[in-house]
């Protein structure tokens, strides 16, 4: 009896076993198909990150955003995800991932940080909406991969108008300085040229740069000087008549200036030195000074007669004695002439003489030794015209005389020079 209890047992324990396994396959069956259906149902989806790497997932997420999540992705405000992170998943979503990298970013010396997608420095600066000239100064080149905290130094070009040999030409530039403009164009300067404004001044697109080429040339003017006439008496010679002993040969004077250029155009002129290169020789004139002897009376016989007439004559003419008239001749004198003006340094604008030059710039009016040409003097000057003597100077000693003329450029041109000056009144 208790052989078959045990066999019982045996039989209902085996049977409990192959229960319990009947079960367990069934539940693991069923998860191997749950598990398969599971999977079947995920999407899959392709990222693409940074353009360099496309992973391919499959996954349950709903969204974008689960998915990174899901993948454990940290994702920067920055960055360039497409579509958005709140975009559903569907079968074969695509999405763009470009992480965004930090840039110091220096505009015209003014430096600070950005963010990027941009592959390269040329889509940096389109992403700050920056147009590019090939004169622009940039750093490094377009075509250079962005990198994290990479340095980016951008400067940009603006016209500069240049007046310079008389051309006007507008020039593109990065220079801050003058200087630093006119040493990158080569354009080189004369020791004497003015460039305005100075090479130490700031340059900026409101800038015009004008050079001025001055020059210094020395120009040397030739002219002749007058010979003087000059008369003696001669008593071999009768009264009334003239003999020239000696013909007048006139001198040549050479007159070196110093002559300023601004441009080309004469803008100064000053005499430095002048030299005679050859003397005048002076005109001389022989005056006859002798009287002319009267005829001898014909007849002896009348000498009564004509003294008595005679006597009679300078009788008569001691009664009526007619005063006999004087002409008074003109002088003619060689002398060295200079130019000045009202407004000369030092001077008041009137004259010696009480003449106001300052309210009469084209008055003939000449300065004078009074021992040489009486003050008041009207006075005729070779190629000068018709002059009061009307004032005096402190270097005017002598044969020296000094005219008045409009402007000090005219004075300037005048120079230094050999005149005749006549005396009329």
């Amino acid at each position: 009896m208790e052989a078959n209890k045990t066999y019982r047992l045996l039989l209902d324990n085996v049977s409990n076993h192959k229960y319990l396994i009947s079960i367990i396959g069934f539940v693991i069956a069923l998860a191997a198909i749950f598990y398969v259906v599971y999977d079947m149902t995920k999407h899959t989806v392709t990222v693409s990150i940074d353009g360099n790497e496309d992973v391919v997932l499959s996954t349950h997420a709903e969204t974008i955003a689960d998915l990174f999540a899901e993948e454990d992705w940290d994702t920067n405000q920055h960055d360039l995800i497409e579509p958005s992170l709140d975009t559903s998943i569907d079968e074969d979503t695509q999405v763009l991932w470009k992480q965004a990298k930090e840039v110091a970013m220096t505009i015209d010396g003014d430096t600070q940080d950005v963010w990027t997608t941009a592959d390269d420095v040329s889509g940096l600066l389109d992403e700050l909406a920056i147009e590019f000239k090939s004169q622009d100064e940039l750093e490094p080149e377009l075509d250079t991969n962005i990198t994290h905290n990479m340095d980016v130094q951008y400067k940009p070009a603006f016209l500069v108008t240049l007046l310079s040999d008389r051309e006007e030409q507008e020039i593109w530039t990065t220079s801050t300085t003058v200087a630093d403009f006119l040493d990158r164009e080569e354009i080189e300067l004369g020791d004497l040229d003015r460039v305005e404004p100075i090479l130490d001044d700031h340059l900026d697109k409101t800038t015009d740069v004008q050079i001025t080429r001055i020059e210094k040339v020395t120009d040397v003017v030739e002219e002749s000087i007058s010979y003087e006439t000059i008369t003696k008496n001669d008593d071999k010679i009768n009264k009334g008549t003239e003999q020239v002993e000696e013909e007048g040969e006139e001198g040549v004077l050479k007159n070196t200036f110093e002559v300023v250029l601004e441009d080309g155009e004469e803008v100064s002129r000053e005499l430095v030195k002048t030299e005679t290169v050859k003397d005048s020789v002076d005109r001389v004139v022989a005056v006859g000074s002798r009287e002319e002897t009267p005829a001898v009376a014909a007849a002896s016989e009348e000498q009564p007669v004509r003294e008595e007439k005679q006597e009679t004559q300078i009788a008569s003419e001691t009664v009526e004695a007619p005063q006999e008239e004087t002409t008074s001749e003109e002088k003619t004198v060689t002398m060295t002439a200079t130019a000045y003006t009202a407004n000369c340094a030092g001077c008041s604008g009137v004259t010696a003489t009480g003449i106001d030059l300052n309210n009469n710039r084209n008055m003939k009016v000449i300065a004078v030794d009074p021992s040489v040409i009486p003050l008041g003097s009207k006075v005729h000057v070779e190629g000068y015209g018709t002059a009061i003597a009307g004032d005096t100077g402190g270097a005017i000693n002598g044969n020296k005389i000094d005219l008045h003329v409009p402007t000090k450029a005219e004075a300037e041109r005048f120079g230094r020079k050999q005149v005749k000056v006549t005396i009329v009144e």
